[in-house]
């Protein structure tokens, strides 16, 4: 079952924070992996599928989306997601990053402890894409967030659903409600984020499992447990 939120946030060694000066980001904890991808890529139905079948294999299994999670991480994702507040590019990055903290203090770094699996409804590429590729910001900056927000606790694997810009909008206008702030972005800052999804997934080949979202529902979740399977093998 879920971790429950705690209220109170006890402090959980996370081991040595990232080197800004080196660049570089975590080898990825065991047992942690998260779904990546644009909006309306389908993630949040993938990642329900994979919880429910790791589960039925007698699993446990904590679930995470970003941002939110906790009580301060769903408050600031309200902030980040209302269409009627105009955040700067370097707050947005900044509320991303303190929800991610807070999540990763309270939530995934104790269910790691407790040799639970965490799977996350993205993670930190997905910074990178969106705040980095999407908003222009320097990646340099972004990766010192990293090293505050999350230390060493970062996803083993990842796997990009991949789907195209043009079925973005279709996919969203599907949905039974109105657009947040980040779905409203464009077509434009999209590309650029798909842009930037697949030139991460390009530089890290090791850490990525890139999956056609367009494909049948059935056949993305085949293809995440088929991945995945080897990256859990004696875990």
């Amino acid at each position: 079952m879920p971790l429950r939120q705690r209220q109170e946030v006890q402090e959980v060694p996370r081991g040595k924070p990232l080197n800004p000066a080196s660049g570089s980001l975590p080898n990825g904890r065991p047992r942690f992996f998260s779904l990546e991808g644009v909006d309306g890529s389908g993630k949040s139905t993938q990642l329900a599928l994979l919880a429910t079948a790791l589960r039925a294999q007698g699993r446990e299994v904590v679930t995470v989306r970003e941002p939110g999670g906790t009580p301060v991480s769903d408050a600031i994702r309200k902030l980040l997601l209302d269409p009627a507040n105009p955040i700067a590019p370097a707050a947005e990055l900044l509320l991303f990053s303190a929800a991610r903290a807070q999540l990763v203090e309270q939530v995934i770094a104790p269910a790691l402890a407790e040799g639970k699996i965490v799977l996350a409804d993205r993670f930190g590429w997905s910074t990178l894409a969106y705040q980095g590729y999407g908003r222009g910001l320097d990646e340099r900056r972004i990766r010192e967030l990293f090293a505050i927000a999350c230390g060493d606790v970062w996803p083993k694997h990842s796997f990009l659903l991949d789907l195209p810009v043009a079925a973005i909008a279709g996919r969203l206008q599907a949905g039974d409600r109105s657009a947040d702030r980040m779905e409203s972005a464009g077509a434009g800052f999209f590309e650029r984020v798909q842009a930037g999804y697949r030139a991460i997934a390009m530089q890290h080949p090791e850490r990525f499992t890139v999956i056609d979202a367009a494909l049948p529902q059935d056949s993305v979740h085949s293809a995440i447990l088929t991945s995945l399977g080897p990256l859990l093998a004696g875990g």
